[in-house]
């Protein structure tokens, strides 16, 4: 589907706030238009007011005011009284044509928002399904620049700019067919320039819409940078960074002014050169109006009505040749929109996938491979977890232990090799269902700009206040949330900025208990504490981990070494497995990570 059908598309469900918009368009510009015209029997009047002779030129304007307000205005009577009578249809006039402006601006303003309503809801619900591998590829501040900025483009482009398109197109109309009918020589004389505006618009285009798109991209990148820099802002201050990232942040808004200021180039040359052309046309009018009345082809009230339809049209021309240059940020815009939604998820539910309505007997990894593109993360995993087991995957950096989890709560699919529970293959599961059977505490504590209560019962907002209650209690979180301001209804700012690092996770595991899942994974859920708050939140984890099947990702060797079985990962394969005795007896891997650890302190 091309870009103009799909913009189209967004438009059609507001299609009667459109039409109507439209029908109050092409009234404004009809009695726009008439309040021009009636200067033709207002200067009438006033000639004969001052003692000049009415003298009429048959042409088919002259046949229209005989047929309408001359057969209500009589010029040959009293001069004042048909000045007055012409100023009141002149009055009348405008207040329709205002009334029917209104109409026009406040149903595209309707249009406008319900598109811009969509759009967004549409990009939002498209983000939301997106998996986790586009993300790791796509900067954060690019993302929100779309649904954000790039929107808002979307929405001028399809609503304010074409509207006025489509208003000029009609002022335009109605107003040529005026002009027509007084004289076709001098509306052609009126028309000569357009070859030449044509001309220089062409190539103009093109160049707009690169630099456009250049224009937002670099938006994209200021977005991202500034919220990379907040969100790391910590490390920033820790680093004494703030004059480097102050320097980054200049170079980038540097080069976005400049992009910018070539865009604006481009797209300012239209006006000036719009009303050189127009002062050109207007010349060429008096020139060869001014024979046209001295040969007697037309009267000097025709030629002046003439003229005002002429300058009143400059204006929906200026629009309508300005249109390429205004439309392009919208239409770039609307191309990086349908990239994003043309971007089709990897992670869906295959036909005829079932839920996981419960967890009975086994996790197993037969023979499983991933890799990120064309680098191999895992090679050949092969483990089983039993019901009510715990399984520990232990490791250096970077060898692959998240990796295996993702894959289970499929995040990710496995390149080969499948992942299964009770013997289906998770790819045939509905993925809602199977996390909906997950528990996940990692390291990094995600927690939102909402209160306590919000931040524990999202993965269940039906539960209710006793089974929160309890869910505090059993992570143990009861005494620092009572010191609270506000207890479970307090704020607890963004990313959870209020709490310590051991009150973070305290509230994760109560989301966790509060879900009360099978199927534990605990993704290196102690790594960013110390000792101390470590040893404070032991009790939580135990908590957590009575009664359910657990897989335990951890560098802290501490973590593990009840775990019933332990798996060492090196380099994307499993290298040693068994319990923490088997292990250490067999001075590997495991044996070296352990004495690395704990042997100085020993």
């Amino acid at each position: 589907m091309g870009s103009y059908a799909r913009i189209a598309g967004y438009v059609r469900p507001h299609g009667g706030s459109v039409v109507l918009a439209v029908l109050a368009a092409a009234l404004y510009a009809l009695f726009d238009t008439a309040a021009y015209v009636l200067l033709i029997p207002f200067v009438d009047a006033v000639f004969v007011g001052g003692g000049a002779s009415h003298a009429s030129v048959g042409n088919r304007i002259e046949g229209l005011l005989n047929a309408t307000v001359y057969r209500w205005v009589d010029l040959d009577a009293d001069p004042l009284q048909a000045i007055g009578l012409i100023i009141v249809l002149i009055v009348s006039t405008f207040l329709a044509k205002n009334v029917f402006g209104f109409a026009r601006s406040y149903l595209l303003a309707r249009a406008e928002q319900g598109v811009n309503r969509d759009l967004r809801r549409e990009v939002y619900d498209h983000l939301l399904e997106l998996d986790l591998a586009y993300y790791a590829r796509t900067r954060t501040g690019q993302v929100v620049n779309r649904l954000t900025t790039e929107v808002e483009h979307f929405r001028t482009l399809v609503t304010r700019e074409l509207s006025k398109l489509v208003g000029a197109g009609f002022e335009f109309a109605v107003a040529f067919s005026a002009m027509l009918l007084i004289s076709w020589k001098l509306t052609l004389a009126a028309f000569v320039v357009i070859p030449a505006a044509m001309a220089i618009w062409g190539p103009l285009v093109g160049v707009l819409r690169r630099r456009d798109r250049q224009v937002l991209h670099l938006g994209g990148e200021v977005a991202a940078h500034v919220e990379e820099t907040l969100s790391g802002i910590r490390l920033v201050k820790a680093s004494s960074a703030e004059g480097r990232e102050r320097t980054r942040f200049r170079a980038l808004t540097e080069e976005y002014f400049e992009r910018f200021l070539r865009a604006e180039v481009a797209r300012s040359f239209a006006a000036p050169m719009t009303e050189m052309l127009a002062a050109a046309g207007t010349v060429v009018l008096l020139w060869f109006g001014a024979r046209l009345v001295v040969s007697g082809e037309m009267t000097g009230p025709q030629f002046v009505g003439f003229l005002g339809l002429s300058l009143k049209l400059y204006a929906p021309v200026k629009n309508v040749a300005k249109f390429p240059a205004i439309a392009q940020p919208g239409l770039v815009a609307a191309e990086r929109i349908f990239e994003l939604l043309d971007t089709e998820p990897t992670i869906v539910d295959r036909p005829g996938a079932r839920p996981l309505s419960s967890f009975d007997d086994r996790i197993d990894f037969c023979s499983v491979s991933f890799a990120y593109g064309d680098d191999p993360v895992l090679t050949d995993i092969d483990f089983t977890v039993p019901k009510g087991s715990v399984v520990a995957l232990v490791g250096p950096s970077g060898a692959g232990k998240t990796t295996i989890v993702d894959l289970l709560a499929r995040f990710f699919d496995p390149t080969s090799g499948s992942v299964s529970i009770d013997g289906v293959d998770v790819r045939d599961l509905e993925a809602h269902s199977l996390r909906a059977r997950l528990g996940i505490v990692s390291q990094e504590t995600i927690l939102f700009h909402d209160t306590v209560r919000a931040n524990i019962a999202y993965a269940r907002p039906t539960a209710t206040g006793g089974e929160i209650a309890e869910a505090v209690r059993a992570a143990h979180a009861e005494d620092f949330i009572a010191r609270l301001p506000l207890g479970l209804d307090t704020v607890i700012g963004e990313r959870g900025v209020q709490l310590s690092g051991g009150e973070r996770q305290r509230v994760a595991i109560a989301r966790a208990l509060l879900l009360d899942p099978p199927i534990l994974v605990l993704d290196e859920a102690t790594s960013a504490l110390d000792s101390e708050s470590e040893r404070q939140i032991q009790g939580a984890i135990e908590e957590l981990l009575e009664g359910r099947t657990v897989l335990v990702v951890a560098h802290r060797l501490s973590t593990v070494q009840r775990a019933d079985q332990i798996l060492v990962i090196d380099g994307g394969r499993i290298v040693e497995r068994g319990d923490h005795g088997t292990l250490m007896a067999r001075s590997g891997l495991y044996r070296r990570l352990h004495d690395l650890q704990f042997a100085p302190a020993e």
